[in-house]
């Protein structure tokens, strides 16, 4: 006679594997995978050859495939077995901003603060505007640009920063012994931020990944760096044609290098007053 403590397996109930629960596959879902620990967030899902695989992209911007098989995955520390999403993922999580800020449904942009962020030149101006621009406009900050920084000095005198009246400056190549870092060191005080990205140009900002190529070029020194980097691309010297191309292929923060997001969230916290 079988008894009904055990199955036609003889295995004991409360030894059997559990079935995991089934979470979709969902855009940013943040995941880790069981066996190697990688931790990503979902950037697609599709079906090879080999059968339906995940990819997810780590907080450095790499991505890794894997399949997806029963129990393979940690969600907050639960294992559970990712399935193909219902429908076709969206471009982003709803409820974040580009910048991957929480959203605020209907909320009126602020009448613009006396506080001010500049950068160099448009090309910054318009890629801050694209990630930022949600964040800016409820935060009542206004973006300008300068052109360079060799008259930044008698800019800031005349913008006259004060108490509730700050002046926040985003730098291209900021580094130590350059002139930039010098002329920064003569206007940075308690309502002056200056801070700045060790790239040559904004454009090196944009990860290449996002570009579709493998790396930023090296141009000698002497050679226009825009005109330079066109050249070695193999696309046309039409410097303005060439950003409008990089600028359409950022959609978020992920497409930047973590050097620009956090200095630019640097300055938005510095010239965001409390009312």
């Amino acid at each position: 006679m079988r008894s009904r403590q055990y199955g036609p397996d003889l295995t004991p109930p409360w030894k059997k594997q559990q079935p995991a629960p089934e979470v979709p596959a969902e855009r940013d879902l943040v995941v880790e995978e069981a066996a190697t620990g990688y931790c990503g967030a979902v950037v697609r899902c599709e079906k090879t050859a080999e059968g339906f695989t995940v990819t997810l992209e780590d907080r450095f911007g790499k991505h890794r495939v894997f399949p997806l098989v029963p129990r393979g995955f940690l969600l907050e520390g639960r294992v559970v077995t990712l399935v193909r999403p219902a429908g076709p993922a969206p471009a982003r999580t709803p409820g974040r901003t580009a910048s991957g800020s929480v959203a605020v449904p209907g909320a009126r942009a602020r009448v613009a603060r006396e506080s001010r962020i500049y950068v160099e030149g448009r090309h910054d101006a318009e890629l801050v505007e694209r990630v930022w621009g949600d964040d800016l406009r409820i935060e009542g900050v206004v973006v300008e640009y300068l052109r360079g920084i060799d008259d930044l000095p008698a800019i800031v005198a005349d913008f006259a920063p004060g108490p509730g009246r700050r002046l926040g400056v985003l730098v291209d190549h900021l580094l130590p012994g350059t002139k930039e870092h010098r002329i920064a060191a003569r206007v940075t005080g308690d309502s002056v931020l200056v801070v700045g990205h060790p790239y040559i140009d904004i454009w090196q900002a944009v990860k290449p990944s996002s570009v579709g190529i493998p790396a930023w070029p090296a141009v000698p020194r002497g050679e226009d760096w825009k005109e330079g980097t066109c050249r070695r691309l193999g696309w046309p010297v039409d410097t303005p044609a060439a950003w409008k191309h990089i600028l359409s292929k950022v959609d978020s923060y992920k497409d930047l290098e973590p050097e620009l997001l956090g200095r630019v969230e640097e300055l938005i916290d510095f010239t965001a007053l409390p009312e």
